[in-house]
């Protein structure tokens, strides 16, 4: 990092706050040395905690307050009952310019409620999205969205490809992603009306990035695509269930492992290779949802991870700052208009004579 970046933390959202969150801004600090913080909570809970990580107490200003926004907060009670509540803070320092992004494994509902009031969306964004990195075969890939949008129309869809193909770019390095729409077929004339829409859209040519096409559900797992775009409730259900496969088959391997005397002793054998196969799957390595299509950055963390995880999300942010990604969004949605601000301002020319 060539200059220092400030992200505003929700100390008291997730399950084992605020010592998961502290935690792992400590830990994100050997990764990010030069990153500081601001902590939003209840300061009796911090200052113990905060007193043990000597590290983080140099980069971090702790801010009280005593509110905070319950799990099982409907979005919209959050919004009109917890304006002092320490997630709500944490996104006015974003708002304010105090800090470059905000942090928080609380209640998503309310988290991306209170961030589309504050931060507000883009210029050309309808709706935001949320969006994460998945293992593949081939490495990573982007998904979104991830259960912001339960409905969009073919306009959403499009402006999710634009969003994550600036993500995939920026977080992955990837100089020209692919691009592909989830759906019950790869044939043309699969999927539902908003889903054929918004790939003839793609295909047209005036969309600046990389169209694959359809791609269906074993796709994911696979890495056809960098990209992979779909509605919030499809992708949620599959990200659900991607998750209880992985904790299924996590399990069963375990469980292999102890049936018998022999199962054991290949264990031993088997040990290191199992520890990277671990590894690659382990979700904290994947931790921290993006909020796509705000004026700011805001990431959401899973609200059961540890602190490893939780730094891994604050990694997400960081690197979405340092490397402009929000300029990046911009940009790529002016040039996106461009076609329809220049056809504004050319007039009709009569048709010339048959």
């Amino acid at each position: 990092m060539s200059a220092s970046v400030t992200i505003a933390l929700d100390a008291m959202g997730g399950d084992r706050a605020p010592a998961m969150v502290l935690r792992g801004a400590d830990l994100a600090l050997e990764r990010y040395p030069d990153a500081r913080f601001l902590l939003f909570g209840n300061e009796a809970q911090i200052a113990p905690i905060l007193a043990k990580l000597p590290r983080l107490k140099q980069a971090a200003v702790l801010h009280h307050t005593d509110e905070v926004v319950l799990d099982d907060a409907k979005p919209s009670q959050a919004l009109r009952t917890a304006r002092r509540s320490s997630m709500r803070l944490a996104i006015e320092a974003v708002s304010s310019g105090a800090a470059d992004g905000v942090v928080s494994a609380g209640n998503t509902g309310a988290l991306m409620a209170m961030s589309k009031i504050v931060l507000k969306t883009l210029p050309g964004i309808d709706r935001p999205a949320i969006a994460t990195l998945f293992p593949t075969r081939r490495g990573e890939s982007v998904m979104l969205d991830l259960g912001a949008n339960v409905e969009c129309d073919a306009d959403n869809l499009v402006q999710f490809a634009l969003m994550g193909n600036v993500f995939a770019r920026t977080v992955l390095g990837l100089a020209q992603p692919t691009v592909g729409l989830l759906n019950v077929g790869s044939e043309d004339l699969k999927g539902n009306d908003e889903v054929r829409a918004a790939s003839a859209r793609l295909r047209d040519g005036t969309i600046p990035l990389r169209f694959h096409g359809f791609i269906e559900g074993d796709d994911i797992a696979a890495g056809t695509v960098d990209v992979i775009v779909t509605d919030g409730f499809t992708g949620n259900v599959t990200l659900k269930a991607i998750e209880g496969i992985a904790k299924l088959f996590s399990e069963a391997l375990r469980a292999s492992f102890q049936h018998s005397m022999m199962a054991r002793v290949g264990y031993v054998f088997a040990r290191v290779a199992l520890k990277k196969f671990a590894m690659r799957l382990d979700p904290r390595r994947h931790n921290g949802a993006m909020f796509l299509g705000l004026a700011g950055i805001a990431v959401k963390s899973h609200g059961s991870t540890d602190a490893l995880g939780f730094a891994n999300a604050i990694g997400v942010a960081i690197d979405l700052k340092i490397n402009g990604f929000l300029q990046k969004i911009s940009d790529e949605l002016a040039r996106l208009r461009q076609p329809e601000t220049a056809m504004a301002g050319v007039e009709p020319q009569p048709s010339a004579a048959l």
